[in-house]
C-alpha cells in the first residue's frame, strides 16, 4: 500500500499547484483584464500563493519519497495558511476594525531616483489603498473570499499529510 500513499500525495501536490495557479491567474484577470491594481497586502496573498505551489510542486517532485512528500506538502499547507492569516488581517483592514501596515499607503519609492525620474514614478504609479475595497461580491471583497479558499487548501494538504501510512 506505499504506492498508494506516494499517489495521493501525488494528487495532492498536483491540487495544491493547480489551486494556486488558478488563484493567481484570476488576481491577474482582475489586475490587467478588470484594471483593479492590487495593494501591498494583495501582493502578500499572492506571494503565499506562490510559496505555497512552489513547495507542492517539491512534493510532487519528492512523491516517491514519502516522507520528504509529506514534509513539503505539510510547508505548503504552513504557506496557505500563512495566506489565510494575511487575508483575515487585509479584510479587517478593508472593515476598518484595525489598520494597515505602514506600506498600506500606496507603493514605496525608489529615493535614490533623480527628481524628473521620481516625478515621473509618482505620476505614473497607481496608489491604491489597503483600505479600500475595489470589488466585492455579496459584500464580501476579494481579500475576504481568500481566507475561505485559503483555509481549505491548507487543510486539505494538512489532511494529506497527517494520513497514516499504510504498510
Amino acid at each position: 500500500m506505499k504506492t498508494f500513499a506516494k499517489i495521493r500525495s501525488g494528487y495532492m501536490a498536483l491540487l495544491a499547484i493547480a489551486s494556486s495557479m488558478l488563484v493567481l491567474a484570476g488576481a491577474l484577470a482582475f489586475q490587467y483584464i478588470g484594471g483593479l491594481y492590487p495593494c501591498v497586502l494583495c501582493m502578500y496573498q499572492r506571494w503565499a500563493y506562490v510559496v505555497a505551489a512552489a513547495f507542492a510542486l517539491l512534493a510532487w517532485v519528492l512523491r516517491k519519497n514519502p516522507p520528504l512528500a509529506r514534509i513539503t506538502l505539510g510547508a505548503s499547507s504552513l504557506s496557505f495558511l500563512g495566506g489565510a492569516v494575511i487575508a483575515g488581517f487585509h479584510a479587517g483592514v478593508e472593515k476598518q476594525w484595525w489598520e494597515g501596515t505602514s506600506e498600506c499607503q500606496g507603493d514605496a519609492f525608489d529615493l535614490s531616483l533623480s527628481v524628473d525620474d521620481l516625478a515621473n514614478q509618482l505620476l505614473n504609479q497607481p496608489v491604491v489603498r489597503c483600505d479600500v475595497v475595489p470589488w466585492d461580491l455579496f459584500g464580501i471583497s476579494m481579500a475576504g473570499y481568500n481566507v475561505p479558499i485559503s483555509l481549505m487548501l491548507a487543510g486539505i494538504c494538512f489532511w494529506t499529510v497527517r494520513q497514516k501510512r499504510s504498510r
